[in-house]
């Protein structure tokens, strides 16, 4: 049997590689906190959907479309997922392919705090400088 937060946490990355950004929005509680690492012009702590909503388009507008969150595998208990991907992406003649981590507590059936670790957070902050 599935964990109901693995199968959430399944369910919103395939809808955002459909691009499906309302079905993200709804998996997503009013006041989530989306933590982005790094040293780059998209990290920071972004609060509430409003912003978490604005930034993933951000990221989505700057890759062209073209960034990808490929699931390997996600694990679940009963108040976090950690979905474990494979993120790739271009922009301009630069292209990104790395290993990656999700941490996110979930509450109430939602997404409520996210957490992103890269194997090579250099290499991304790179990539987006």
């Amino acid at each position: 049997m599935v964990h109901p937060n693995e199968e959430l946490l399944r369910k919103n990355y395939h809808a955002a590689s459909e691009g499906n950004v309302q079905a993200v929005a709804d998996r997503m509680a009013d006041d989530i906190v989306w933590h982005a690492g790094g040293n780059n012009p998209f990290s920071g702590d972004y609060r509430g959907k409003e912003e978490v909503l604005g930034y993933l388009g951000r990221l989505a507008e700057e890759t062209g479309g073209t960034l990808k969150n490929e699931p390997h595998d996600v694990l679940a208990n009963d108040e976090h997922a950690v979905g474990l991907l494979r993120f790739s992406a271009e922009r301009g003649d630069k292209s990104l392919d790395v290993r990656a981590a999700h941490i996110v507590h979930i509450r109430d059936g939602k997404v409520a705090e996210v957490w992103i670790f890269y194997e090579d957070q250099r290499i991304v902050d790179e990539f987006f400088s």
